[in-house]
């Protein structure tokens, strides 16, 4: 009785540690959020205390000032399209050489997942020269095609941890009843893929959705502005204002948090389900 009391306390001890470490990182997200909702001069006065009025009107100043629609669309573009292409091309590479293992695919397979350590800011020089060289430059369907090159490798290591777990026995039967390669990768083997192929679009959308360096890179035009750049010429533009600025870092990050708590059930089971197997 002793002990369980002495386990009760030291766990509770623990998990009242916990809440005040989550507290603690939830600090500067309360920061900007209130903050976002004050008039200049409540802010200049108590940066900490809580709105005199809420000020709302702050998002519609941003709304306009950033031409936020555009900014939106443009992201929301490239990174739907780069998804579809990465899903497309990583589970039928991924296929491919799971279920083809001679020398030249284990090969691939090595260089595939050597690439993953590869530091992109090693590579952003030349990437600049040969972009440039082929017309990929201040193009969305460039940048596009850049995010197929950087994004293959991780994808392409995850359908094929995933795929070690759907029997061949499934795929021998559709053979046998006439279906195609191509019809039993996609009516067969892509949709037990799902769960993994929703993982995989999680975590490309938060690395497409938030990347800054590559399209800052790629795109030069005003136009062509993602939500993080146009964000960053914004919060530049008004750093003093903290008022606007700090609504429009609220207004840059929320898609990305609301689809991330709609789909965050999928990322485990996803995860764990493509761990590497024996």
């Amino acid at each position: 009785m002793e002990q369980a009391q002495r386990y009760s306390a030291r766990l509770l001890a623990l998990e009242i540690a916990a809440i005040l470490v989550a507290l603690l990182f939830l600090v500067p997200f309360y920061f900007v959020l209130v903050n976002s909702v004050k008039s200049f001069g409540d802010l200049m006065r108590n940066a900490a205390g809580w709105p005199e009025a809420f000020r709302f009107d702050n998002y519609a100043k941003v709304w306009e000032i950033m031409r936020f629609p555009r900014a939106f669309m443009n992201s929301l573009w490239i990174t739907v399209l780069s998804n579809a292409g990465l899903v497309v091309i990583s589970a039928m590479a991924a296929y491919r050489i799971l279920r083809r293992p001679h020398l030249l695919n284990r090969v691939l397979f090595v260089l595939f997942i050597a690439a993953m350590v590869i530091p992109f800011q090693s590579i952003m020089i030349p990437l600049v020269k040969v972009a440039s060289e082929v017309g990929l430059m201040d193009s969305r369907l460039g940048l596009i095609i850049c995010y197929f090159g950087f994004g293959v490798s991780l994808n392409l290591f995850l359908y094929h941890g995933f795929m070690k777990s759907i029997p061949r026995e499934i795929e021998e039967s559709a053979v046998v009843d006439g279906c195609t390669p191509y019809g039993v990768f996609w009516r067969i083997v892509f949709p037990l893929l799902k769960p993994m192929t929703i993982t995989v679009l999680l975590l490309n959308s938060l690395w497409i959705w938030n990347d800054f360096l590559l399209p800052s890179l790629v795109l030069h035009d005003a136009g062509l502005r993602t939500i993080p750049l146009q964000t960053y010429s914004f919060f530049g533009q008004y750093t003093k204002q903290w008022d606007l600025a700090l609504a429009g870092l609220v207004m840059g990050v929320t898609p990305m948090v609301v689809f991330f708590l709609m789909m965050q059930k999928y990322i485990i089971a996803g995860i764990s389900a493509g761990a590497v197997k024996g």
